[in-house]
């Protein structure tokens, strides 16, 4: 075959060299993106698998076969069941409370509105998620391991008190809510999301609940009624002399 002047030959070694360098930069591509997403999926399958069966009662290995891949593999990301909790609760709740922090201290609108506005968001973000069932998951597990139970308390439970103080606080100091006895108002506006927490995932101690239930609807009615009883009275002004 006759090669044109100053043109070298076609190297196909050399293609299916560089073909074969693309599939493995690709192949590459793909695995990272998998790991980087392996942490993530880990803790969706323990959040599942601990709401179902209780932490006690879960085994790491089935975590990491819901997740798709190994023991071994599970525990270069977590160290023990303990810490994959952890980090569950972190992911889902407690890594959340600086963000819902900042969206307080950017609400614009009256205190009535960010209670509202603060039920319905817990629901959506929470309540009515795989998140939800947490509540009941510590609950359960709290007696038999005191350290997870102070771990919760100390990044869910303290800050969510806070979290309600500073709203509650914030209607008192604007002259909008008049409220005696601010730590058990704090408790009064976590009641119904912990009710419904627990209520969500009671199994068979649930009650059937008429189809036109609806749960924002219930916080909704809750808010009111607390709202009713906190709202701050404007002064009376006196008759003319």
């Amino acid at each position: 075959m006759q090669v044109w002047p100053n043109q070298p030959p076609h190297d196909h070694k050399k293609n299916r060299t560089l073909d074969s360098t693309t599939s493995i930069s690709a192949t590459g591509s793909r695995f990272e993106r998998r790991k980087q997403a392996r942490p993530g999926e880990l803790l969706e399958a323990a959040l599942a698998l601990f709401v179902e069966k209780g932490f006690a009662a879960t085994r790491v290995d089935e975590v990491a076969a819901r997740a798709g891949v190994s023991k071994g593999t599970l525990f270069l990301y977590f160290s023990t069941k303990e810490d994959l909790l952890k980090a569950v609760v972190r992911e889902v709740i407690a890594g959340r409370f600086a963000e819902w922090g900042r969206e307080l201290d950017s609400f614009e609108g009256s205190t009535e509105e960010l209670l509202r506005y603060c039920m319905q968001v817990w629901w959506r973000r929470v309540g009515d998620t795989p998140a939800a069932g947490i509540s009941k998951l510590m609950l359960c597990e709290a007696q038999n391991f005191p350290e997870l139970s102070d771990f919760y308390r100390r990044e869910v439970i303290e800050p969510g008190n806070e979290l309600v103080g500073r709203i509650l606080r914030r209607g008192v100091e604007r002259g909008e809510l008049r409220i005696p006895e601010m730590q058990y108002a704090v408790k009064l506006v976590l009641a119904p999301m912990l009710f419904l927490s627990l209520w969500e995932h009671a199994g068979g101690l649930r009650t059937p609940q008429p189809n036109d239930f609806d749960q924002q609807r219930f916080l909704s009615l809750h808010v009111e009624a607390l709202l009713h009883g906190w709202r701050a009275t404007p002064s009376v002004p006196s008759p003319a002399a």
